[in-house]
């Protein structure tokens, strides 16, 4: 790598408003995360009796879990809508109109009439909500990552889009602690409470989204003249590789994630090793350690690179899918907790952390957007209906199925790792460190503050 490749990333020691635009491209991580992970849990919960009664409430869970998967089928193509504006008309454009769209989406599910109240016409409208939530979150997460990437001291990537991948983990948390509240409700309040609260969420995000300033770096491309006419295609076209490295990278993270948590929800209540308020409990005390973890992994990136956390994190989750199940048909409280928080904080967190950093400097500035988005969201087509394929291993397997399913995602993501370029090796962390040692901070701000 030379220094020309690494003035694509941003200023030297980042812009004044790094850490502000960090902390709301994280706001709103939160709030979609609460809107859209939410959904899944009131579909390992609530949705398979409220929306698709059958007489087999494996039946009903595998019809919740279907529409769980719709929503993640339709993030590429929010990717791809995200990421060809977010390198056409600016990286904060996208940020905000994610945020609305999920915002209104989520406050219409907690309004969606029952299948006892309307028949068919509620699992219809539900899958309706759902695709747009897809094509919200679709384009929420290129936009937000680059922001703060962009916006971010060169030496300091990982440490600041780690406070925007953090963001995931307290909107899990969030979602958690409001649906172990509202199971308290019963009926019909106990999943919609959560759902219509969200609309206070989105008010905040959108106030502290609308502050922050545009990516330097896409500036810097539109002044240029740079930009392309149809990025997705360039980025096809020139940089297909990384984006089906990419693509592995992610499907060990989201695809682990949809099995070691999204199904294990579902698991641990049909199989009747926790009820739904200690299944909660697990979520919500994972979820808190998932915060710091993730912003320590970030930052672990920083001193020995991307590539490196990957490798050792995938092979770990490798590894850990047999005993993950085996720990957890024990029935103890204290080993499912233990168990949850494994695979969230470390076979997760580990690898968000690093996607943070890595992903955008895979891709040119140009196109960096659409790579990156396409390159993290097509994966959510195979984490979207991993739940209902899990079940259906679940049945045919037991929980042997499902635990050679979380292992094999792990190869994946071992595999993508391995074959895909270190961005942040030795090399590029001394050439940092000359550029920075070159350009005094103080120079710098007064650059910034001039232009």
């Amino acid at each position: 790598m030379s220094n020309e490749a690494l003035t694509m990333r941003g200023p030297v020691h980042g812009t004044k408003d790094a850490k502000r635009v960090a902390i709301g491209s994280g706001v709103g991580a939160v709030i979609e995360t609460y809107d859209f992970i939410g959904f899944g849990t009131a579909a390992a919960l609530y949705f398979g009796a409220a929306f698709f009664p059958t007489g087999d409430p494996v039946t009903g869970t595998l019809a919740a879990f279907a529409t769980l998967g719709v929503g993640f089928a339709a993030r590429p193509l929010g990717g791809i809508i995200g990421g060809h504006l977010g390198d056409k008309v600016g990286r904060k454009p996208v940020l905000v109109a994610s945020l609305i769209l999920m915002g209104v989406a989520t406050f219409l599910i907690g309004l969606l009439p029952t299948y006892s109240q309307v028949g068919l016409l509620a699992p219809a409208l539900l899958v309706f909500v759902r695709i747009v939530q897809g094509l919200a979150f679709g384009a929420e997460w290129g936009g937000a990552i680059l922001m703060s990437y962009e916006h971010a001291p060169w030496k300091s990537k990982g440490k600041f889009t780690g406070i925007v991948q953090a963001g995931f983990p307290v909107g899990l948390l969030l979602a958690n602690l409001v649906f172990l509240v509202s199971v308290n409700l019963g009926g019909e309040l106990a999943w919609r409470i959560p759902f219509l609260a969200s609309i206070v969420l989105v008010g905040v995000g959108l106030i502290i989204r609308s502050k922050v300033p545009e990516s330097p770096v896409f500036d810097e491309v539109k002044d240029s003249g740079a930009i392309v006419k149809a990025p997705i295609v360039e980025v096809i076209k020139t940089d297909w590789r990384n984006i089906v490295r990419g693509i592995g990278l992610r499907v060990a993270e989201t695809a682990g994630y949809a099995v070691s948590i999204t199904y294990m929800i579902s698991y641990l209540h049909t199989e009747q090793l926790a009820d739904k308020s200690q299944t909660l409990i697990a979520l919500c005390i994972a979820s808190a350690i998932g915060i710091f973890a993730t912003a320590a992994w970030a930052r672990l990136t920083d001193k020995i690179g991307r590539r490196p956390v990957y490798v050792w994190s995938c092979t770990f989750a490798l590894l850990f899918g047999i005993p993950m199940f085996l720990l957890v048909n024990t029935g103890l409280f204290i080993f499912i907790i233990a168990t949850i928080v494994i695979s969230y904080a470390v076979c997760q967190n580990s690898l968000a952390g690093a996607q943070g950093p890595w992903f955008p400097e895979l891709f040119q500035a140009k196109t960096r957007a659409s790579g990156a988005s396409l390159a993290y969201q097509i994966s959510a087509m195979v984490s979207g209906f991993t739940p209902f394929v899990t079940t259906l291993l679940f049945v045919s397997f037991g929980w042997v199925g499902p635990a050679a399913l979380f292992s094999i995602y792990a190869a994946i993501g071992l595999w993508a790792a391995v074959a895909t370029r270190e961005t942040w090796g030795r090399r590029e962390r001394e050439l940092a460190d000359e550029a920075t040692k070159s350009t005094p901070a103080s120079v710098a701000a007064q650059h910034q503050t001039a232009s």
